[in-house]
Parts: C-alpha cells; structure tokens; sequence
C-alpha cells in the first residue's frame, strides 16, 4: 500500500491545480485519473477567465483566483489573451444596470468602464445595428484550459507527484481503492466534476449540458470576449435549457461560439435544434458570423451543486475526505483560487478569503 500526503482524484482544471498548490508546498501527491489530463469539462471549456458578481460568494472567489491566474500569464502552451470582456446591453433597460455591476466589480477591485453606443460600435464594429452600450473589463482574459491542465500535472510531477491513469473504484476509510486494487493510503480530495456523484452520492450534483461551436480563422473580426447583460440569467437560472449569446475572439483567429444550458440531457451528443437555437441568439448580436464556416461542434457536462456554489473543504462526517467540484461555468476562472482554499484548510491554515460560504456541510444534514 502506498501512502501519500494528498490523493487528488481527477486531473481537470480544478484537480491539476490542487496537485500543484499541494506539491508546491511539500506534500507527497498522487493524481487518479483515468483519461487525458484536462480531458473532460476543462476541454469542453471557452476558458474565459471572468470575474462575476451575481453572488457576492462567487465574485470573492472569482476575484482571487484572477490574481492567481496572473502567474500563468506568459505560459506559451496557455494561449493567454487579455482580449478584455465587453458585456453588451440590448436596451435602455439592460444599460440601467451596469451602474450597480460597476459598483459591485468595484468594490471587489475589478476595473471596468461605462461604454456608451457610440463606443461600442467603435469598439466591435460587426455587432448588430441597436443596441444600447455596454460595460468594458479590459483586464480578462481568455486560456486554452487543457494544456493548463497538462502544465499544471506535469509541474506537480517534477515535484515528485506520482500519476496513476487508473479509476478510483472505492472510497475506503483512510484511502482510496483503484480498480486494479490498488490501494492508496492518505488524505483523498475528490475532483471529479460531474462525476462526484458516484464518489460522493451525499453531495448532491446535476449535470448541465452545453454546445460549443468553432469557426475558421476570421482574425479581426471580434476584438473582445462579447457577452450579453443577460448572461448571467441563463448561468444561474433552473431552466431545462436556455441559451445566451457569448462569443470570444481565440489567438489562432478563429471564433469560439456559446453558450447553451441544458438539464436532463446524459448523452454527449450534439443537439442540432439546441444548436440552432444558440447560434439564432449569437447572430442576432452578431449577424457577420452566418458568413463563418463552423469547423467543429462540441459539447460538454458543467457539474452543478443546488445553490450554484462549488464544495470547497472537508466532506462532513470524513476526517480524511476532501472536495473540490461543483463549479457549474466557472472552474476554469476559480481553479487556482479553489485549489488554495482547500489546500490552505488541510494544511490547518487561514485561508485568503472566507471559505464558508463553499462548505460542503451548507448541504449535509
């Protein structure tokens, strides 16, 4: 039997994080993960690095990974681009509520700017002829989330970090069993995504659905990370689907098309009419991208906890048993702050912000 300081179960975004954070702070690691590092929500990911404040809980925690994430800024392999955020706003209406997100991103020390039509159009010349301004943050990004990932593993493993490409089969008292019986001794940290219900079936996850589309290269065309003001209904909302317009501009030139939300669907497949019906809501902000050929259509599985927030911290009634998954859209922002929090709370550490509000006991009776 083997014995390590941290098992860390799943090599996504989130996992590979915590494997580098434990590593990096002396902890014997191992990494259980039985397909391509980075292999599943992270590569189904846009890889927008976005501070939201729809929940105060979220905005914090969104905040400190982004300063995290300027570690990683000049990684070749990350495609890194400050292309910026502009959130566009349909209507008079939608343009009344930027003052309060200027306020709340203040607050939390995030820049934006107040961008009025005129701006706008200078701005993004190809959106459609209407609409009413928007709201800048010039300081966001966008990554290539599995070769993070995979830089982030491959960092924790030159640390000493030993990586098993197998399935946990069972979670045991002090350790985990692999499904070639192997057993690993140690404090587990479960990061599995969607996947943490057959681990930890007292945790409770639903699994949401979303497509992505990429186009040819078009460079020139879009020039920030576009999202409508109304973004954040779809995110947080309990429809069984609902779509929104979210287009980002990658490096290689080529446009990344969201978003769709979907419970109720278990299968990867593409849905044609879910697709049709995000791409009618992105050509109606961005009519040029009828002109663009779609080069692959994709989708992927957000693991969702009831109130929208991600387990962070000890499993209640486990000593050893630790969780880091339920990230809903975010993982890929909130990775690096995610894997300090829990990391710093085994450690027996204060954390850099309040870590209660992502207490896996808010669901445990």
């Amino acid at each position: 039997m083997k014995t390590y300081d941290l098992i860390v179960v799943g090599a996504g975004i989130v996992g590979a994080a915590c494997a580098d954070y434990a590593s990096a702070e002396g902890l014997r690691v191992a990494i259980v993960e039985p397909g391509p590092v980075g292999g599943g929500a992270t590569a189904a990911a846009m890889g927008h690095l976005v501070a939201m404040d729809d929940d105060p809980a979220e905005l914090a925690l969104s905040r400190y990974s982004l300063e995290l994430w300027e570690s990683l800024s000049n990684l070749p392999q990350a495609e890194f681009s400050r292309c910026g955020t502009l959130w566009v706003a349909s209507n008079e209406r939608e343009l009344a509520s930027i003052p309060a997100k200027r306020a709340r991103l203040a607050a939390a020390g995030v820049e934006t700017e107040a961008i009025d039509s005129d701006t706008l159009y200078r701005l993004e010349p190809a959106l459609a002829p209407g609409l009413a301004g928007g709201m800048r943050v010039p300081g966001e990004a966008v990554v290539y989330p599995p070769a993070v990932a995979r830089h982030l593993v491959d960092r924790a493993v030159e640390r000493g970090a030993r990586m098993y490409s197998r399935r946990v089969a069972h979670i045991e008292y002090g350790g985990v069993r692999l499904d070639d019986d192997t057993r690993l001794q140690g404090p587990a940290l479960i990061a599995t995504g969607c996947a943490l219900a057959q681990l930890l079936p007292t945790l409770p996850l639903r699994a949401r659905k979303g497509h992505l589309v990429i186009t040819d290269r078009h460079p020139g065309l879009v020039h920030h990370q576009l999202l409508e003001l109304g973004y954040a209904d779809s995110a947080h909302g309990d429809a069984d689907s609902s779509v929104a317009f979210n287009v980002q501009p990658r490096p290689t030139g080529q446009i990344l098309i969201g978003s769709s939300r979907e419970f109720g669907s278990s299968t990867p497949e593409v849905s044609l009419p879910m697709v049709r019906r995000m791409l009618a809501r992105s050509f109606r902000f961005l009519p040029a991208l009828r002109q663009l050929d779609a080069l692959r259509i994709w989708t992927g599985f957000r693991p969702v906890s009831p109130d929208g927030r991600p387990y962070l911290g000890r499993v209640p009634h486990e000593h050893q048993l630790w969780v880091a998954a339920g990230h809903e859209g975010l993982g890929i922002t909130t990775s690096l702050g995610s894997a300090r929090l829990v990391v710093d709370q085994l450690l027996g550490r204060a954390t850099a912000i309040d870590a209660s509000p992502y207490d896996p006991a808010r669901v445990v009776a």
